[in-house]
This record gives C-alpha cells, structure tokens and sequence, in this order.
C-alpha cells in the first residue's frame, strides 16, 4: 500500500477525531464551512482524490482496497461522475482520469446544507510522474507552455461538462456559489480556464481554489540572477513601458478587446494557493506583486502592461494578424493571493499535500482590477 494515497496516514490529521480503514471514511471534526482554513483543506484533499482515482483505477484497487473514497467521503461528499480523457498513443488503456465531480450529502443530524457549503465540488489532478497517464499529462503541459491549452479535449470537455452542471442545478443558477473549482498544478490550470470560461461567457462567478497553478514567467530566472529590487524593477519598467507602447499602436484593437474583457473577468477572484520557491507557480507572484508596483510608479501604463502578454502577442502576429479578438485569455485581472513561505524543497514547494497541512505561515494579499 502506498502510504501517501492512505487518507488515514497521509490526510490533515489536525481535523480527524478517529482514523477509520484505508478505504472507509475518517471521522472527523466539526467542519466550520466558513473557516478558511478547513475550505482549502477540504478542496485540496477532494483534489488528492482525484489523484488517487487513477491510481486505483492503474493498479485494480476496488471495493475495499480503493484508496481513493475515503478522500472526499470523509468530508460528506460522494463521487458523481468522473472525467476522462483519452489517450490515443501510449500503453494499452485509452481513457485516463483526470477529474471528478462530487456532491456534498449533509451529515445525519442536518436537515439542510450549510449557506457556505457547496453543493457539488468539481475537481482536476495534476500530473503523475509513473502513470501511464504521464505522457497525456505532458502533452498537455507543453500546450500551456505554448498558450494553446484552451483548445484541447481535456479542457473543451471539462467546460461543456461544468457548464452542463450549472444549467441542470436550478439552485446553481441562482448563484455560483454552489458550485466549486478545485486542481493542482495542471489540474489548477483545467480549473482555472473552466471558471473564466464560465465568468466571461456565462456571467457566473464559481468560487476556485487554485493549488500551485502553472504560469509562464521568467521571474525563476530573474530570481536566479540575485537581482536586487530596483534593478529588478528596472527590467519589468522598461518592459511595461514596450508594452504599453505597442498595446496603443501596434496592438491597439486587441488592448481594447483585453480591456473589456478583463472587465467582464473582474468580479471573479480565485483563491491562488503558492508557495514562493515553487518555480512552476512563481510567475503568479511576480506577476500580481509587479503589477502593484507598476500602479504606483507608472499608473498610466498600468492597464496596457496588465492585459497584454508578449507571447500572446506573438502568437497573434504569426498566426492571426493583429488585432485578431478569439485568443483566449491566461492573465487574471483579479485574485486573492495566498503565499505560504513555510519552509520547504524546490520539489516540496509544488507538492499538493502542503496546502492540508496545519501551521503554514500563509500571508493573502487580494489584488482587483483596475
């Protein structure tokens, strides 16, 4: 039995009153669904879930030696549907886990849902080194290296099927609320492209939590270099300052469109969960903690260097001429921060199990647009 997969072991052990079996739930505290703390636990354990999902499904765990049950069991919630994604390369199985959807059942003793509960969390794992599913995973990686994600059957699917769950719950329909977004890592970024999706284009404003999300940044590299803050801030002005200029000639109509969508974008802020030695997520830091500065020091470039990215900006020129308004937004005009500086390994700093653990020193910082 691997012990990282066994809830008992490996689970917030700071919120279990008695550990049950590997595969049966655990009992638990009182969960406080306006506690902070115990909502990002939650998720992330929901998360983990999803992670030991595949696994069992890879190595014919069923019944009592599934691992995975006992992950999201634990806090009430049942297992609806799963996602998969297929896999027409590698090895002998076609169809790999990648998500899960789960519905919260209100303990014995509670005659309705907690206002602050959710009704259904939908969540996304991220990639799994030794898996079979790996090389699907770094398919998709690469094509968020390449900003091309958005147009994939993992992500495609998984907004027609959140967009599903939100049109046949008529309490989801009255607010977001109800339904929440949760991944890790690749996993963060499914979830992420999934609640934009449904803010821009359905005006719903799903509440996420974003465990380690990928961002394509050379802020790893600029943090190598020992740079000091003014000479930092020196690179990141003089490239503000070329964005700016291209974002009112060059790029002019696509600033605009980033513009207005970035105002349909606003009212929704994520929970992004980082660790700053994570290399993989840094780019979120540098990114929302430079664009405070650049409100404060060069206001009036402030809105083109926010919404405009050079890759995107490439990615235009070579294939779609400028101006061309069907790229799909990766920045974020709004999010609350949540930065962990708890000691830990490069590798450590993006392992999920983190983000249950008790007595991280967390700092938030909420950022908004404009």
């Amino acid at each position: 039995m691997c012990s990282d997969e066994d809830f008992a072991i490996s689970g917030p052990t700071h919120m279990m009153v008695e550990a049950g079996g590997a595969s049966s739930p655990t009992e638990m505290i009182e969960i406080d669904w306006d506690n902070k703390e115990h909502r990002r636990c939650i998720t992330a354990c929901l998360v983990k879930g999803t992670y030991v999902l595949e696994s069992d499904q890879t190595k014919g765990r069923k019944g009592p030696e599934a691992l995975a049950p006992a992950w999201w069991e634990s806090f009430h919630f049942r297992q609806i549907e799963v996602l998969e994604s297929r896999s027409k390369k590698f090895g002998t199985r076609k169809w790999f886990i990648h998500g899960a959807i789960f519905k919260y059942v209100c303990p014995h003793g509670e005659l309705r849902r907690h206002p602050s509960a959710p009704s259904y969390i939908v969540a996304f794992r991220g990639t799994m080194p030794g898996d079979p599913t790996f090389f699907g995973d770094m398919h998709q990686n690469i094509r968020i290296v390449l900003n091309k994600q958005h147009c994939g059957s993992r992500f495609r699917d998984s907004r027609k099927r959140v967009r599903e769950l939100f049109l046949q719950d008529p309490i989801s329909r009255g607010t977001g609320n109800v339904i929440w977004l949760a991944g890790h890592s690749l996993g963060a970024s499914l979830a992420l492209d999934v609640g934009r999706y449904m803010m821009s284009e359905k005006g719903c404003d799903l509440p996420a939590f974003l465990f380690n999300p990928p961002h394509v940044s050379l802020a790893p590299a600029a943090d190598m270099l020992c740079l000091d803050g003014e000479t930092k801030w020196g690179l990141y002005g003089t490239s503000y300052r070329v964005k700016d200029a291209l974002g009112k000639t060059l790029f002019k109509p696509q600033m605009k469109h980033m513009e207005n969508l970035f105002g349909k974008l606003s009212p929704w802020v994520p929970e992004l969960y980082v660790h700053n030695r994570d290399l993989i997520c840094k780019g979120f830091i540098d990114y929302f903690e430079q664009w405070q500065q650049l409100q404060k020091r060069l206001p009036d470039a402030a809105r083109s260097a926010a919404t405009l990215a050079y890759r995107d900006l490439l990615h235009l020129s070579a294939m779609s001429g400028f101006g061309n308004k069907k790229e799909r937004l990766h920045l974020l005009p709004s999010a609350r921060l949540w930065k962990n500086s708890t000691s830990h390994s490069y590798f450590e700093a993006h392992e999920l199990r983190q983000w249950w653990q008790p007595g991280l020193l967390l700092s938030s910082n909420l950022y908004s647009w404009p």
